[in-house]
Formats: structure tokens, sequence, C-alpha cells
């Protein structure tokens, strides 16, 4: 009699190779613009979005930032979630579903691949400095107390890949994963929030443009739809 196959050593080593190979492809297109021309593209098409913004009426950036500014403490915090909160949300669902052997664990792998591939081209094609970088804004990300504009921190992502928003983009998929494994309304609606508070929070902190977060989340239902 034989046991069920697991997510065993083998396995868990191309799940490893895998995410590695992605990483490796996204510092690839990071190598590609993070130089003086690529940074002068990035802060020249982070103003052109400004204006188009400005011109359509929905640069809320500025007013969003001010306002979660006057929370005391709302730095750390929404830098935190920024940084770290996403991230570890996203890879944790994908390790918790590895682990328990979910039969959507490849389903829900597969989106996170796609968001994560597919913005590539649009880093290396149209590189975006984020709004925080631009006058009006307040930068959060400042290098004093290890801010990600650190130079130690730089070398790891790419500061200059607004667009589309890999966060917002992230969230829902994983929002999505998660919801759709709710049992009760409420539950389904509060995971599909959590999308919306995502891009609160990335705008909150100037790392992103109303339209990098437009784009975003239409990358992660066109992802959704693909894998469903």
């Amino acid at each position: 009699m034989t046991s069920k196959a697991g997510p065993g050593p083998p396995r868990a080593r191309r799940e490893m190779a895998l995410a590695l190979g992605c990483y490796g492809a996204y510092l690839l297109a990071r190598a590609a613009v993070w130089n003086p021309r690529g940074r002068a593209r990035a802060s020249a098409n982070a103003a052109a979005i400004a204006v188009a913004e400005r011109r359509a009426h929905v640069d809320v950036e500025v007013a969003v930032q001010r306002a979660a500014l006057r929370a005391r403490g709302a730095v750390p915090l929404l830098n935190a979630v920024y940084a770290a909160g996403n991230v570890a949300l996203s890879v944790g669902w994908l390790l918790l579903l590895f682990r328990r052997r979910d039969p959507g664990y490849r389903r829900e792998r597969t989106a996170a691949v796609l968001v994560f591939l597919v913005a590539l081209p649009g880093f290396v094609c149209f590189p975006t400095a984020p709004p925080r970088t631009l006058e009006g804004f307040v930068n959060v990300a400042s290098p004093r107390g290890g801010g990600l504009d650190d130079p130690r921190l730089v070398r790891f992502y790419n500061p200059i890949a607004a667009m589309p928003s890999h966060h917002v983009a992230f969230a829902v998929v994983t929002g999505g994963g998660i919801a759709a494994r709710r049992r009760t309304p409420a539950g389904r609606i509060a995971w599909w929030a959590y999308p919306v508070a995502v891009a609160s929070v990335v705008v909150a902190t100037a790392n992103h443009f109303v339209a990098d977060v437009a784009a975003g989340a239409a990358l992660g239902v066109v992802a959704r739809r693909v894998v469903r």
C-alpha cells in the first residue's frame, strides 16, 4: 500500500528553483534600467503620469498622504505594511497551501508567478519612479532610519518599478484566493477588501500613483481569470 505523495524534497526544490528564477528575472529587469538613463526616463514617466492624472482629476495621492501623515505613528506602520506585510502574506499563503498539500496550490502559485513575470516587461519598457520622488510629496522611504531608499536595500529591489503596482496585483491574487475559501459572506467580503487596503497603503506612502494601482489590480484580475 502506497501513501499519498506529498510536497517532498524534489518538489520543494522545484518550487524553490522557480521562485529563485522569478527573482533572477526581476533582477535582470532591474539591471536593464537601473542606470542614469533609466532613472531619467523613470522620472520623466512619473511626471507624465502625474500630469495625466491631474487632467483626469484623479490626482488624489497628495491629499491621501497628507491625511495619513496626520495620524501619529502612521509612517512607521505604513512603511512596515508596504515593505513586508503584503509580501509576507502572499508568500506565507502559498507556503501554507504547499504544506497542506492543498489541491489549489498549483493554481494559486501560477497566478502569483503570472503577475510577477508579466509586469517585468513594463518595468523595462516604462520605468516609473514612485510619486514620493516628485515635488509636493513627503519621501517616507528616506534613507534615514533604514528606509527603502537606503543603498543597502536598493540593491535587492527595483526602485523605479512603480507601473504596474506589484503590491496591488499580489493583493488581488492572494485576497481572491483566500476569499474563495471563506465559508461566510463576511469572510469573503473582508478578503476581497484586502486589495483596497493595500491600494490605500501604497498611495498613502506615495509609492504608487492611482494609475499604478489600477494597472496592478487589472493584472491581478487577469491572472486569476487565466488560472481559473
